[in-house]
């Protein structure tokens, strides 16, 4: 098994206004603990960007809430891949950059579980990667819209026990971090 960490979306718009993160409480100390053990293991770590298209709320390319915090860009990493929808291979060379590599799981970590992670683990699986979801590195915050309402911490446990049917290997960072010290 030759893995790469997935770092989606955790940029500073997450930390303040209406998409503020706020389940589960440590995420982002959790991914922090992810990116460090990777490093420590060898194993590549890949910053994923999320850009909006031009008029949308939130991650406008260079703004200070596109940008990683520097708890997240000063840490060691391989590369950035930036992306203009939910999914992390869509429309970007992230398949490439790991097949090159050899690379045959990947490990999600970032934001939102239910949007960007939830995306990624299915393409990735669908793509012949065998994927682990890190419960406590992923994290979302309340949803209110058209369809009804839903808290962090269900929409987060929903998506959890979703991905665990058939996705991926579903596990708190420090079991993550024994497994990879094996």
């Amino acid at each position: 098994m030759k893995r790469a960490l997935l770092v989606i979306d955790v940029q500073n718009d997450y930390f303040s206004g209406r998409h503020t993160i706020v389940y589960p409480e440590g995420s982002f100390e959790h991914i922090q603990l992810a990116m460090d053990a990777a490093h420590a293991a060898g194993i590549p770590i890949i910053l994923i960007q999320h850009t909006a298209p031009a008029g949308m709320w939130g991650f406008n390319k260079g703004t200070p809430g596109w940008e990683f915090p520097p708890e997240i860009s000063e840490r060691p990493h391989d590369i950035v891949m930036e992306k203009i929808l939910p999914g992390s291979f869509t429309g970007t060379p992230l398949e490439t950059w790991l097949r090159e590599r050899e690379i045959d799981t990947i490990t999600i970590a970032g934001y939102m579980t239910q949007m960007c992670c939830d995306t990624t683990a299915r393409q990735a699986l669908h793509l012949g990667f065998t994927v682990e979801f890190l419960s406590d590195a992923t994290g979302t915050h309340d949803v209110s819209n058209v369809a009804g309402c839903i808290t962090a911490e269900d929409l987060h446990h929903a998506t959890l026990v979703v991905q665990a049917m058939r996705f991926s290997t579903v596990m708190a960072v420090d079991d993550w971090v024994e497994a990879i010290q094996e």
